[in-house]
C-alpha cells in the first residue's frame, strides 16, 4: 500500500492496481470564497493528472468536494467509482454526469468493494449533517479516514475495535476535532495516528499533535508507515 498526502483531507491510497483518491483539494477554490484561507503551500499540479479508479468524497464542503479539483478527474468520458455521502453525491452526480462514473451515494452503514478493496462508510459528527468517515481495507489491514469529524460516542459506536491506521483532523476549528482531543480519541481507538488538516490554511505544526503512536505526513509525499 502506497499512500500520499494531498494536504489538508486529501489522500491517494495506491493498492490492488487501484488508484484511490479521498478528499482531494487542489486548487484556490476556498480562498476565492473566503481569502483569509490561502494556501500555504501551492497545489502541486502532477496530481491534477492522474486516473483516479475510485474518489471518495465524505462531505460537501468546499476542501473535500470541491469542483475545480474534480474536473480534472470526472468528465464525459472518464470511468471512475465515486463513493460519496449523501450532499455531495447530489453535488457532483448534478456536476459532472458522465455515462461511465459510477456515482454510489455512500451513507454511513453502506459498504462497497472494488477489485477486492472494501469499502466501509461509517459515522462522522459534523456539520454537514451526511458526513461520513470511511473504512478501507486492503493487504490485511484497515485503514480509518475520519473525515471531518468531532470527538463523539457515536462515532466509536460505528467503528470496529481493530483499526489498524487513523487518518484524522487535529485543526480545532471548522467543527472538527483540536489536537487535545484528537489525542484522546487516538488513544481510545488504539491505532497508529496520521495526523491532518492542518498547515494549508493555517501555520499549525502537526509535530505538536500529542498522540504518541503517530506518523507526522509532509505535502505530497508518501506517508512510511
Amino acid at each position: 500500500m502506497k499512500i500520499t498526502w494531498l494536504g489538508q483531507a486529501g489522500l491517494l491510497f495506491e493498492t490492488n492496481g487501484l488508484k484511490i483518491m479521498v478528499d482531494p483539494y487542489l486548487s484556490n477554490s476556498v480562498e476565492a470564497i473566503q481569502p483569509h484561507f490561502w494556501r500555504r503551500v501551492p497545489v502541486d499540479e502532477s496530481f491534477l493528472k492522474l486516473k483516479p479508479d475510485v474518489i471518495v468524497l465524505t462531505h460537501d464542503h468546499l476542501d473535500h468536494t470541491d469542483p475545480e479539483t474534480l474536473k480534472h478527474y470526472l468528465g464525459a468520458d472518464t470511468a471512475v467509482c465515486v463513493l460519496a455521502s449523501e450532499n455531495a453525491w447530489n453535488n457532483v452526480r448534478k456536476t459532472f454526469g458522465g455515462i461511465k462514473n459510477n456515482y454510489v451515494s455512500f451513507n454511513s452503514g453502506t459498504e462497497w468493494t472494488e477489485k477486492g478493496v472494501l469499502f466501509k462508510a461509517v459515522y462522522a459528527e459534523h456539520s454537514d449533517n451526511k458526513a461520513i468517515g470511511v473504512i478501507i481495507e486492503a493487504e490485511g489491514k484497515k485503514y480509518y479516514v475520519t473525515g471531518d469529524t468531532l470527538y463523539s460516542k457515536k462515532v466509536f459506536a460505528d467503528l470496529p475495535s481493530d483499526i489498524d491506521y487513523v487518518f484524522l483532523p487535529v485543526n480545532g476549528v471548522g467543527n472538527n476535532m483540536n489536537m487535545t482531543d484528537g489525542t484522546r480519541f487516538c488513544r481510545q481507538l488504539g491505532a497508529i495516528a496520521i495526523p491532518m488538516h492542518c498547515g494549508l490554511f493555517d501555520e499549525l505544526d502537526l509535530n505538536d499533535f500529542g498522540y504518541e503512536k503517530k506518523v507526522v505526513p509532509q505535502f505530497y509525499k508518501e506517508i512510511k508507515l
